[in-house]
């Protein structure tokens, strides 16, 4: 009995574990929100008003090796050419949520 009672407690346990969003985990709609107010005067609907030839787009995106989460974090924090560095300005998980929602609609087309 005690061993059925220690597999189903543990059973219990993982389950709640598993169902948990991460504590690190990216919050689209939050990206939104940042991308709206930080991001969109440039790139707004994925476009890019400074260099049109590199938008936002999955392939634009792809075509330049950025199509990754990790890629666009770095690039959003330090900026690059006439892009500014958002480091100072936005939270590691404001970011974090930013790249989230660039990836989740370059993957949808910019709808």
């Amino acid at each position: 009995m005690k061993k059925l009672l220690s597999i189903v407690v543990l059973t219990i346990m993982f389950v709640v574990v598993a169902l948990q969003p991460s504590a690190f985990a990216a919050d689209i709609a939050s990206g939104k929100g940042v991308f709206q107010g930080n991001c969109a005067a440039c790139h707004i609907g994925g476009k890019n008003n400074i260099n049109p030839a590199k938008t936002l787009q999955k392939s634009d995106l792809e075509k330049y090796g950025m199509f990754a989460a990790e890629k666009i974090i770095y690039q959003v924090t330090n900026g690059k050419n006439a892009m500014p560095a958002f480091g100072r300005r936005l939270k590691p998980q404001q970011i974090e949520n930013v790249a989230a929602y660039v990836m989740a609609q370059a993957e949808g087309g910019w709808k």
